[in-house]
């Protein structure tokens, strides 16, 4: 009698579940990083954005905003983009609002990074 069975062996089926495994392990923290480098991304993007509203503000009423509320009742749209709870924004500690100064801090919640808002740009 001739018995043939069909299927995978298990020495077979340990290097597909080890292969899957190594790949598992190179991924994982590739794929992490790339989120918390979306999440810095999206902040240094509304730093440029806040950066943006300043200046407007700036040239509207000769002088900087120095809280977010009112930069946000002058320039709602811009700035309630950047005010959706994902993001920490502050204003800088020290900084003040005359002709050459002014600043906010801008992090994600889930990012690793800060970006400052200064009259040398962001930084």
């Amino acid at each position: 009698m001739n018995h043939k069975t069909a299927g995978f062996t298990l020495i077979e089926l340990l290097i597909v579940i080890a292969i899957i495994g190594i790949l598992a392990a190179v991924l994982i923290p590739n794929l992490i990083g790339a989120r918390v480098r979306a999440y810095d991304s999206a902040a240094q993007t509304c730093a440029k954005q806040i950066g943006t509203a300043q200046e407007i503000y700036q040239i509207d009423s000769n002088t900087y905003a120095s809280t977010l509320a009112t930069l946000s009742s002058f320039d709602a749209g811009t700035v309630k983009a950047c005010d959706t709870g994902k993001m920490a924004i502050a204003a800088l500690a020290g900084v003040t609002t005359d002709s050459r100064n002014y600043g906010f801090t801008v992090v994600h919640n889930q990012g690793k990074r800060t970006w400052s808002i200064t009259q040398n740009g962001i930084q």
